[in-house]
């Protein structure tokens, strides 16, 4: 589906008109030449495959440049604005377009939101600046409903009313139980988007994997998941570890570092509750035949393979469940604290726990055995993995 925002502005030499968010209205002025530029502008999104921005100018002398220039509502440190060059023949009636093709950039979560204005200069080196607009990159393929309690807003467009308020009390719970282990609150308003299944979800994603489920858009503060109503207690652990993601992204973003893959997965494990036979079947064999992955090696991105992948979650689950179990939420909140001020990873646990990385490993082990090491279990069917894009790396 097609979505199209028109603004209209009349601009003047010397004098820069802005052009309204939305609708049909015009604004003039005149200098002592005489001179004015006209321009229309509008904007057509194909989610998730792209955004078409357009531009008609007439004017009273030649136009030489057009450029439009966009930025998201991603978090970051600095504002960070990108420009595009768009290629016309100059002449005084112009109509030129550039397509944001998500292909080329990995695209953009159902929700996120896009600011963007144009700059014109004339043969006479005048320039023109429309005023900011912005469009909402909805996922307009479905009739979406919405659900809001507190920061959170959920939007489903399959299943009934309460269906979508046993998602949203799941919600809630997560953030009281991530709170009680953790001490770290929702801070900033987040959308949920629940899509009937994870074959709809990967439809609103440029390159899913396969065996995507679920993914947090940490810096846009977006969730998109897959849940069908048969299928909802998964959908309220899913709900759980994605809003975990998101939780310990506002808290610990900086411009230094990140947090170790295995302690974000783990916090995001952790709060989804017991952890699932799959990961412990998972967790077991490793324990039994000494194939445990080195925490070194979970501090960053895990593997794609499925087997090392569940592993390597299982793995952080312990990992977090022995912290907090043997040290309690406040060591894993000034943990996070200190994280927050991008310190390295060594450095950090040195700093609350007394011990570094390999030591961290040596103690885990030492659990994991006493806590998994039984008889081999059996692993059954794979479930969707649910992932988490912190932004940061």
């Amino acid at each position: 589906m097609i979505k199209k925002i028109c603004c209209i502005g009349l601009f003047a030499v010397f004098i820069s008109c802005l052009l309204p968010l939305a609708g049909e209205k015009e604004a003039s002025a005149d200098n002592s030449t005489g001179g004015s530029i006209r321009c229309t502008s509008s904007v057509e999104a194909d989610f998730p495959l792209k955004l078409l921005f357009n531009i008609s100018v007439d004017s009273s002398s030649q136009i030489n440049d057009i450029r439009l220039h966009y930025s998201t509502n991603i978090e970051s440190i600095a504002p960070v604005t990108s420009e595009a060059f768009i290629k016309f023949t100059p002449g005084t009636s112009i109509n030129a377009q550039w397509s944001w093709d998500m292909r080329k950039t990995g695209g953009l979560p159902p929700g996120a939101i896009v600011k963007y204005w144009w700059t014109v200069k004339d043969a006479g080196g005048n320039k023109f600046e429309t005023a900011p607009a912005s469009i909402k990159f909805d996922d307009d393929r479905y009739k979406w409903q919405s659900l809001a309690e507190g920061n959170l807003k959920l939007y489903w467009y399959y299943g009934t009313q309460s269906f979508a308020a046993e998602l949203m009390s799941a919600a809630q719970q997560a953030l009281i139980y991530l709170k009680q282990n953790t001490g770290v609150t929702l801070k900033k308003s987040t959308e949920i988007y629940v899509y009937a299944n994870t074959r709809d979800l990967q439809g609103a994603m440029v390159f899913p994997q396969e065996w995507t489920g679920g993914v947090a858009f940490a810096p846009h503060n977006i969730i998109a998941i897959g849940i069908e109503p048969y299928n909802i207690d998964w959908g309220k652990s899913a709900m759980a570890h994605e809003l975990t993601h998101l939780v310990i992204h506002q808290m610990v973003y900086n411009p230094y570092t990140g947090l170790p893959t295995w302690l974000d997965e783990g916090l995001a494990m952790y709060t989804e509750g017991p952890l699932d036979y799959n990961f412990t079947s998972h967790l077991a064999n490793a324990v039994n035949e000494d194939r445990l992955i080195s925490v070194r090696s979970l501090s960053s991105p895990f593997s794609t393979d499925t087997g090392a992948a569940y592993l390597s979650y299982a793995q952080s689950y312990s990992l977090v469940e022995f912290m907090v179990a043997v040290y309690g939420q406040d060591y894993m909140l000034e943990l996070l604290t200190i994280f927050s001020r991008g310190c390295a990873y060594d450095e950090a646990l040195r700093s609350v726990y007394g011990f570094d990385i390999e030591g961290l490993n040596a103690l885990w082990r030492d659990y994991a055995r006493k806590q998994y090491g039984v008889k081999e279990i059996k692993i059954t069917a794979s479930l969707p993995i649910l992932t988490g894009i912190s932004g940061y790396n």
